[in-house]
């Protein structure tokens, strides 16, 4: 096990620890067991060793990557036995969705070593309750999203801003923000189209960014899901037709014809990639929890994808709902409005530019326009980039 500690180390030497995600602060570290999800690219992998470099050492603790060569001739659970028998307490898994039988080797160290701390990451498309193994009273998934606006500002802005809940957002609480942030808009725009992923300052970002799509759809969810490579280069078609279309209410035997998949495959298809972090599809509201509501759009899910994607310029007004929905349900329930465009909480919002009137929504009590290319708010008018502040 030299090898694995030796790039442990390696690891930890690199991790910096100025800048954390919104998740960091919230997570139960002491927990027995969980899982931290996302897209491929959002941070998982930094989060996890920066709560290293910070509370922990090799001496108890151990971190490995399920895409390290070591594994091809060892087993992760013997190498979790050897390192608990060697006094071993921490243990922190990589890429766990790389692994086969995941899920049951997961379960056998929770139930034969109590003492054992077991955190993991793996592919949003991950899921603990359709495992081989039930894991769903074992561990907990934690889901990381890449970087919100208010994010992007520290990381690559050095300007620090306060989490703005959505009722501070509506009560014109990003008004207060002048001194600190001058002219958002100027950064706004630098963030919508390579802000969203933790490597954007890299010189060939969308060359990154297509690499993460393409590793996503032809790899990460064909291993989860146990499809060919020739379902794999379906799922990136399908993505192609997606960009190109959205947003649009989904027609599962057109789209089954363009890309040569049975309609019942189509509807799987979105599942995953939607659990991927490549599109977002926007229901109806129900009012039984249990119950799923109609896909009444099919967004992309970020618009670092939207202008990766398009061989053009992406439309705009496509840009600005896509912004606010991928920043607005991580915290909250979107679906579609009757009269606006999304509906949270029994709220309506309307989203457009800065000439976007109020006719949509005459007649309707707790209506908001949020428009784009405006610095601040007033009355039931709301910047639009104030709600990348939420996270």
């Amino acid at each position: 096990m030299t090898a694995l500690y030796q790039t442990f180390e390696e690891h930890l030497r690199r991790t910096t620890l100025g800048f954390k995600r919104y998740l960091y602060p919230t997570i139960s570290w002491s927990s027995r067991m969980f899982g931290i999800v996302g897209p491929r690219g959002v941070g998982k992998t930094t989060l996890v060793l920066q709560h290293i470099k910070e509370n922990h050492s090799a001496s108890d603790t151990l971190y490995v990557s399920m895409d390290d060569l070591y594994f091809a001739n060892h087993t992760l659970y013997e190498t979790a036995e050897k390192f608990h028998k060697n006094g071993g307490k921490y243990l922190f898994i990589d890429e766990i969705h790389k692994y086969p039988e995941w899920s049951r080797t997961l379960k056998n160290l929770y139930d034969a070593y109590p003492t054992l701390k077991v955190v993991f990451t793996g592919s949003s498309v991950l899921d603990i309750l359709k495992g081989n193994a039930d894991l769903s009273r074992r561990a907990l998934l934690l889901h990381l999203q890449g970087l919100s606006f208010r994010e992007y500002l520290q990381l690559f802005h050095n300007i620090t801003v306060p989490e703005l809940a959505l009722e501070d957002i509506l009560a014109h609480k990003a008004n207060d923000l002048k001194q600190k942030l001058g002219f958002p808009l100027k950064y706004f725009k630098e963030y919508l189209q390579k802000g969203y992923y933790p490597f954007g300052n890299d010189a060939d970002y969308m060359v990154h960014l297509r690499q993460v799509i393409a590793q996503t759809m032809e790899s990460d969810i064909p291993a989860y899901a146990n499809m060919n490579v020739a379902t794999g280069r379906k799922l990136l078609k399908l993505l192609a037709i997606i960009a190109e279309k959205a947003p649009f209410k989904p027609n599962f035997s057109g789209l089954s014809t363009l890309i040569g998949a049975s309609k019942n495959s189509i509807a799987d298809y979105f599942y995953y990639i939607e659990r991927a972090g490549m599109i977002a599809q926007l229901r109806e509201k129900t009012e039984n929890f249990l119950v799923i509501g109609k896909v009444e759009k099919v967004y992309l899910d970020n618009t670092n994808i939207a202008f990766c994607l398009s061989s053009n310029a992406p439309d705009v007004g496509n840009i600005r709902e896509i912004f606010f929905f991928n920043q607005m349900k991580v915290k909250n329930e979107v679906c579609r409005s009757e009269k606006g465009d999304f509906n949270i909480n029994n709220l309506t919002f309307e989203v457009g530019g800065k000439s976007k009137t109020q006719k949509q929504l005459e007649g309707l009590k707790n209506a908001f326009v949020v428009k784009d290319d405006i610095e601040y708010g007033h009355q039931n008018v709301l910047p639009l980039w104030a709600f990348g502040l939420s996270y």
